[in-house]
């Protein structure tokens, strides 16, 4: 296995990345690696988190021992170069700029030699899938051989953040109405007006509904509020696998995937897999459901001695063979 540094030019800005590639000659299927939300980097890491053992630099690595060659960036919202980087993007990030940044990193990819262009596929994780949901559906070049999206909202991110939050008042007095506070901060966001967050809600609600309407990242985060990966699932032609671990405490197996389920129905390209013991980000998670918070899932997503669940890893390295 082989990896080195690539960047390249879009706009004022530069994204960074890394290439991995088998170490026989080659040509091989490659795989572009789309990151989730917030400031997560390339090997799916982010500040936010202790650790840096992340999901997609062990994924890449164990794509190459199977021969298959990679692709995975910083989005530019993210990575080292973020503070240089931020003040150009203020009103500039949305959709269509991160499906700029993935249709770079696909060109880079199929620049390679040992790459075969007609054989790329798109892997996102979380928010990363409807960047790879969109590429398929763009005009951009070359197209997908497939899709593997992992971790997906089949519900809009809104509702889905909001079951999470849901989820925690339920556990605490009060928890209705501060939920209630909530909902008013994002009908005045959703509206265009200030969110003007109550103070009685918890600091860290208040500073994602902050966050939210900070200049930086609009209109992105509208766009995003309003997303799902239903809608353009059911509209993708090329073959596709839906992975969604039964320890995935963000994306529900069961919620989201039955309303992926349904915008696939008919399509015999479209592949379900609910690993047992994977979690949001694809690692093992042994322990019962019940028994897990998502604080503490969260905190150990890039813990050292975490692993990829090898269940789900075996599945798309299998899945992307036969496709």
């Amino acid at each position: 296995m082989q990896s080195r540094e690539v960047s390249w030019t879009l706009g004022e800005t530069t994204v960074y990345g890394t290439v991995v590639r088998p170490e026989s000659a080659g040509p091989f299927p490659g795989v572009a690696f789309v990151a989730g939300s917030g400031p997560t980097d390339r090997d799916w890491d982010s500040p936010l988190l202790p650790g840096n053992n992340g999901s997609a630099k062990l994924l890449a690595e164990a794509l190459a021992q199977a021969g298959i060659a990679s692709v995975r960036y910083d989005k530019r919202a993210s990575g080292p170069h973020v503070r240089e980087t931020i003040p150009l993007l203020i009103g500039k990030l949305s959709m269509q700029s991160h499906l700029d940044e993935l249709a770079g990193a696909v060109q880079v990819l199929a620049g390679e030699d040992y790459v075969r262009a007609d054989r790329i596929f798109g892997l996102g994780n979380s928010e990363g899938t409807l960047h790879v949901l969109n590429y398929a559906l763009s005009d951009d070049r070359p197209a997908f051989a497939g899709l593997v999206l992992t971790g997906p909202p089949g519900r809009n991110v809104g509702d889905v953040s909001r079951s999470q939050l849901a989820a925690q008042a339920a556990a605490v007095p009060g928890g209705t109405e501060l939920l209630g506070l909530y909902d008013a901060s994002i009908a005045r966001f959703l509206a265009g007006e200030p969110v003007a967050p109550d103070p009685a809600l918890p600091e860290g609600v208040v500073n994602l509904l902050r966050s939210l309407e900070s200049p930086a990242n609009l209109p992105f985060a509208r766009e995003l509020w309003t997303a799902d990966a239903a809608a353009p699932l059911g509209r993708v032609s090329a073959p596709v696998l839906v992975v969604i671990g039964k320890k995935d405490l963000q994306v529900d197996w069961q919620a989201d995937g039955e309303v992926l389920q349904q915008a696939a129905k008919g399509r015999e390209h479209v592949s379900f897999l609910f690993p047992e013991n994977a979690n949001h980000v694809l690692k093992y998670e042994p322990r019962p459901r019940a028994e897990l918070t998502q604080a503490e899932v969260v905190a150990r997503y890039n813990a050292a001695d975490v692993e990829l669940d090898p269940e789900t890893v075996a599945a798309i390295v299998s899945w992307l063979e036969r496709n």
